[in-house]
């Protein structure tokens, strides 16, 4: 099949499928006749694996460690469960951060209750100082 017809069969763009190509994710396709690539099965069940990883909110490192153990059939998946362990906490540390996050812009929004002029506002003028900034920085560390 031609890459606009992986693209369609897959959901992604082509321009999504040419980079995991040039950063090793996806197996580079034959070449037909006409120097057009040509792709297989393989490719989009792997490009169905990428998706779905993507989906989960995996870094591409954290999905070419798991397509290499998927690659290695054989082989142990301990590192599975421990990628997955860590990526677990990673998603705990950023629901954290956007707790945070949400309790900042509801302290925000809570200073104004009642619209003036902008030279007035609270939450403008609580975005410009230094207090907000801490704030902010120790939220998106």
């Amino acid at each position: 099949m031609k890459i606009g017809e992986l693209a369609e069969r897959s959901g992604c763009q082509v321009e999504t499928i040419r980079y995991y190509e040039r950063v090793g994710l996806l197996m580079p396709p034959e070449r037909a006749m006409n120097n057009y690539r040509t792709y297989n099965e393989r490719h989009s069940e792997r490009l169905l694996f990428i998706r779905h990883c993507r989906a989960l909110d995996m870094t591409l490192d954290e999905i070419r460690t798991l397509l290499d153990f998927r690659d290695d059939p054989q082989g142990e998946c301990a590192g599975v469960n421990e990628l997955l362990d860590k990526h677990i906490g990673h998603v705990v540390e950023r629901i954290q951060s956007l707790t945070a996050l949400e309790v900042q812009l509801r302290e925000l929004r809570g200073r104004c209750v009642v619209a003036d002029t902008a030279s007035s506002c609270a939450i403008l003028h609580a975005l410009g100082t230094e207090a907000c900034e801490v704030v902010v920085r120790r939220v998106h560390r």
